[in-house]
Order: C-alpha cells, then structure tokens, then sequence
C-alpha cells in the first residue's frame, strides 16, 4: 500500500487493489477488456437478455445473441451514441477476443448475424493466476522465462522449470508462471494496431530463432491443394499447463514442445499451425491473443492444428 514493495510477498504486508485507487494502468487493451466485462455483466443481469442459447447449423451456443440486436441494446442503454459508434465496439471487443462470430467467419456487422461471447467473465479463477501472469517484471529478469514449458519436480514449494532452447539444450530456470503456454513475441494481428498486452507482455529480447524453416501465409496454408493436413487435438492440462509453446501470429506456430507433457502425448508437434482453440478460428489472431484464449478457457483444451505433409 506505500509501494515499497515492487512485488508480491509471502509476508505480513498490505496490499491494495490499483482498479480501486485509480493507478492501475489502463492500456487500450485492458480498457476494450474491462469494457467487454461491464456489458458481459450488465447483460446477464437483465431480464429478458438479449444473451440467450441459440442454434445455427444444429449447433448451440451459449450467450448468443445477433449483431443487429446488440447494437439495439447498446444505443438504447446509452453506451454508445449511435449505431456507427456500437458497429465500432462490437468490432473491437471481437479482435480482443471477446465475442466472435459463431463460425469464425464474419467480422462484427449490424446484420442479422449470430455472434456470442466467447470469454466468460464469470469463470471462477485463481488469485494467483491473475498476479503471476500479468508481471513484465518477471518475464524480463529471466532471459528463459519466455521457453518455461513445465515443472521439473513438482514438489511443493519447488519452483524449477524445465526450459527447452533453440540449441536444443536443457537447464533448469526460475519459475515465472503457473501456465506452459508462455509465448513468444510475433507478427501483429491485422486487425490490432499494437499487439495486446493484457495478458502477455512482449519480450523482444527473449526472443529465439523461428524453428520454421520460412514464413507461411494464411492464403498459402488455405490454398487448395496446399500440402497441410488438419488434425484435432485434445490436452487435458495437468496441475503445471498443457506443456506447447506458441509463437507468431498470422498464422501462429508451435515454437516447443514439451515432451513428457500433455501436449506431446496428443499428438502436438513443433511447426504445427494453430487453425482453432476451443472451437474459435485464430490463423487471423497473435500468440497473445491465443494464449488469453487458453488461459480463459476450459482445462480440457481442443485445438485443430496444420500440419505439413512429409
């Protein structure tokens, strides 16, 4: 509370929410963020919600709702001015990763098309969760915490890491998050004009060698013919993570993988693209925006990957 102590101890000492007092620092990102969870509450808490289980396709989605109808609301609750302003929220909130398009394949129009929320801010987390994964303190004072796959000995109170190199090489770093989805810094989305930092602050200096052997566009792995094979994967995350790195964006990659963990006993490869996370297409989206995805989603994690055909 007199921010004398930069971070954060196991100790007698008192400690302040900065939403509370005003300091927190708000980014666009976070403020898209924070402004998707004020709707997401003010609209499941109405009667009569626009938010309701609907079918396309004889498929249900939770908290759906239609893109016409959630400018409506928005012009009418007074959040917006007019309807040009709720088209240019509702995009915003979709490339933040916080609804999207049932299928993935529209952006955010004032049309009759079905969208819904794809985070729910009403999952239960962990405390720590939230104050170990948001500190660039951390991530910079290790030059391997951008590798960190998962816990050596998961003993209590043991805080080893296995880190896993472009040189192949192996050694033991100090813990610096819960989670082995830790990516790396890439290519922005095009719909972002600075790469989101809510979750995951970049670390250019951490940064290793692409394990691609070059770039790959979305239109070459789309392509008809192209020589890619898509396989869906199923890792049940263990106490540690799921054990995969992701780096790039555009598509993103497969940058590690950890071998005795629960992505590489599902088949999860280095190289392989990331096509889908839970049903949600991201070959558009940045590692940060797909590692909020995981974090935020179910333990259980459905991915859809390319991989190349040997």
């Amino acid at each position: 509370v007199c921010d004398e102590h930069s971070d954060y101890k196991d100790a007698k000492l008192l400690y302040r929410f900065r939403k509370d007092d005003g300091t927190f620092p708000l980014s666009k990102d976070v403020k898209v963020f924070l402004r998707g969870q004020s709707l997401y509450e003010k609209l499941v808490s109405v009667e009569e919600s626009i938010l309701k289980v609907r079918e396309e396709n004889s498929v249900k989605y939770q908290r759906a709702f239609l893109g016409s109808e959630m400018i409506d609301w928005l012009v009418q609750e007074g959040e917006v001015e007019n309807r040009q302003e709720a088209v240019e929220l509702g995009r915003a909130l979709l490339e933040h990763g916080i609804i999207q398009h049932v299928s993935n394949r529209h952006h955010f129009f004032d049309s009759d098309i079905l969208y819904h929320f794809w985070i729910n801010f009403r999952r239960r987390r962990r405390l720590t969760e939230l104050l170990n994964e948001n500190s660039s303190r951390a991530l910079s004072e290790s030059p391997d915490s951008p590798f960190c796959l998962r816990k050596l000995n998961p003993e209590p109170g043991n805080t080893s890491f296995l880190s896993v190199q472009t040189n192949k090489e192996i050694k033991v770093v100090s813990a610096v998050r819960r989670s082995s989805i830790t990516s790396l810094s890439g290519n922005s989305n095009a719909y972002f004009t600075a790469p989101p930092t809510l979750v995951f602050p970049p670390v250019p200096e951490c940064n290793p060698k692409s394990v691609l052997k070059r770039p790959v566009t979305n239109e070459e792995l789309l392509s008809p013919g192209a020589p890619y094979v898509k396989k869906t994967l199923t890792i049940v995350g263990d106490a540690v993570g799921w054990g995969f790195v992701v780096r790039g964006g555009r598509p993103c990659h497969i940058q590690a993988v950890d071998p005795g963990g629960p992505a590489a006993a599902a088949g999860m490869k280095v190289c392989q693209f990331v096509f889908s996370v839970n049903g949600a297409y991201v070959l558009h989206l940045d590692y940060q925006t797909i590692s909020s995805l995981i974090m935020t989603g179910p333990r259980t994690l459905v991915m859809e990957v390319m991989e190349a055909i040997e």
